[in-house]
């Protein structure tokens, strides 16, 4: 610790503030840095260097908090050299004695064998006078957790050193340990002999275990230092189990069945797997698995019954015995296939309009030859807020059977009014025995509602050929927020006094914040009126007319 301390402080050193030299030689000693390092309490290191060799160092000491010009609390002067390699250059160290503990400014005197010297040289670093809190031993047990020795137990000795007495390091009583194992944590506290132990569990194979002290009015102001990691593995048993069957055929809606026995291997010989998940897993491109159609736990005795569904057919799958990562047990897989006759397929396209309206048009066909339709097919439209659940029916729209033949897409169109102007949609065929039911993927349509807030036209009255301003904020609703709609286009129209239609006159601009930006030129009574109403994409809904009536004279 002690080196890695060394190189770490030597880089903090001679990266800091320009170091202080003699103003009456050029060449001569030029303080680098001074200060206290964390692994060996009590003691002061000079970094410096100058052209001939350094002869003689003084460090002198100051509260941080002494104004300038009082008494020093104290000095040493019996440096000697710790690295470098002459004394032209290096880090010189010197026990430093104190009376209280805290933190210290420090001014260095530096000559060199030229006679060169440099005195009150302000170091750029405070020496932290503190006790230092350590745990110099910490231990795991067992370092190599298996299935049969999963626990593992912590245990430590924490010490207080004192840099007064930097040789008479003492038991810490009654401190708080925090001790790092990877995705979790413990804590524990320290007997009188500083002493402490505490237990865990690993949650993954591979953990990086640390303890640190923790903060404690015992000792106030302390620089409590973690334990450098230790890096513990643990070991993964194999695992075996057997299936009642590898594969099923299944009509839609029916259910099949699958049971057997997990064991896991370890010093003992096989014994049962109890507690561990059994899932089936459709493959994907590359072999890999894709969705999970079922799921089930292995009892005290390791025996499972696992309920499998035709909601997900998976020609190509597999059973898995665990889950990955697991720490302590290997993942045991066996080859199944899970067949659901008479597959459908679906395809849909769907826009959101300006007016909240959706238009969904799409098709639907089945493959196998032995399928027929059901006498009125139908597709449910369904939306959701997130695409993942809570899935609510819209509508319902018959297919139309114009071919009555495999591989010839029957279609399906509607356009209404939408419930939710922004949510997630799909179309699921609702099927029969004989045709198994699809869905299509979730598609995101959104429309936000807007309005123009706090419209005013000024000034009123105005007279004849004067400006006319308009004022106002044009928002769109986010939820159940309104924001400001930057970069809009609102339409101002005018309506003359004792006409009943409004003429479109130009279109108004907004600031960043959604303020209405535009002018016009006073010509005759008249209401105003604004509106956001022009065609925005797919992302906002026409506005309420908002109005303002002035009076030109």
């Amino acid at each position: 610790m002690a080196a890695a301390t060394a190189t770490a402080l030597s880089a903090t050193l001679f990266a800091g503030p320009s170091p202080a030299q003699a103003d009456s030689a050029t060449g001569g000693p030029v303080l680098v840095g001074a200060d206290g390092w964390y692994s060996q309490p009590g003691m002061l290191f000079v970094t410096a260097h100058s052209d001939s060799p350094i002869t003689h160092i003084t460090a002198h000491f100051y509260p941080v908090d002494a104004p300038a010009g009082d008494p020093e609390a104290g000095s040493t002067e019996d440096f000697t050299q710790y690295s470098g390699q002459d004394a032209t250059s290096g880090t010189w160290r010197a026990p430093v004695h104190l009376a209280d503990l805290g933190d210290y400014r420090v001014t260095v005197d530096l000559q060199d064998a030229s006679g060169a010297t440099v005195t009150g040289a302000l170091s750029p670093y405070d020496l932290q006078y503190r006790t230092i809190v350590t745990i110099p031993d910490l231990t795991a047990a067992p370092s190599v957790p298996d299935y049969l020795h999963q626990q593992v137990s912590v245990s430590g000795t924490v010490l207080a050193e004192d840099p007064r007495h930097p040789d008479a390091p003492t038991p810490a009583d009654d401190l708080p340990v925090d001790i790092e194992t990877g995705r979790g944590r413990v804590t524990a506290t320290t007997a009188a002999d500083g002493r402490f132990t505490a237990a865990f569990v690993p949650t993954q194979t591979s953990i990086d275990l640390s303890g640190a002290p923790e903060t404690s009015s015992a000792y106030p102001g302390a620089i409590n230092l973690a334990t450098p990691k230790q890096h513990l593995h643990t070991v993964q048993a194999p695992v075996r189990f057997t299936a009642s069957t590898h594969a099923l055929n299944l009509k839609q809606g029916t259910t099949g069945t699958v049971t057997g026995r997990a064991e896991i291997q370890t010093s003992a010989g096989w014994q049962p797997l109890p507690h561990t998940t059994i899932a089936l897993f459709g493959l994907g491109a590359g072999g890999l698995p894709d969705f999970q159609a079922g799921q089930t736990t292995t009892d005290s005795q390791g025996a499972y019954t696992l309920h499998v569904s035709s909601g997900n057919p998976a020609p190509t799958a597999e059973l898995m015995a665990g889950t990955a990562y697991m720490p302590f047990q290997q993942v045991a897989t066996e080859p199944f296939s899970l067949h659901v006759a008479y597959t459908t397929h679906i395809e849909t396209s769907a826009a959101l309009n300006d007016d909240s309206t959706l238009k969904v048009f799409g098709s639907v066909y089945y493959e196998d030859a032995r399928a027929t339709w059901p006498t009125k097919p139908t597709v449910t439209l369904q939306y959701s807020k997130d695409g993942k659940s809570g899935w609510k029916n819209a509508t319902t729209l018959p297919v139309k059977i114009l071919h009555n033949k495999p591989q010839q897409p029957e279609t399906f169109a509607r356009t209404f009014t939408t419930p939710d102007n922004n949510a997630y949609w799909r179309a699921r065929f609702n099927g029969n025995p004989d045709l198994a039911t699809s869905t299509t993927k979730p598609v995101h349509l959104y429309r936000y509602a807007t309005r123009i807030t706090g419209f005013h036209a000024s000034p009123d009255p105005v007279r004849t050929s004067q400006p006319i301003s308009f004022t106002g904020t044009l928002q769109y609703k986010d939820g159940t927020t309104w924001k400001p709609l930057s970069g809009g286009s609102p339409a101002l129209y005018f309506r003359p006094r004792g006409s009943t239609t409004y003429h479109f006159v130009a279109d108004l601009d907004t600031d960043k914040h959604g303020h209405l930006i535009g002018m016009v030129t006073a010509k005759q009574d008249g209401t105003w009126a604004v509106a956001f109403n022009r065609q925005t994409g797919n992302h906002y809904l026409k506005s309420a007319p908002v109005t303002d009536y002035v009076d030109v004279r």
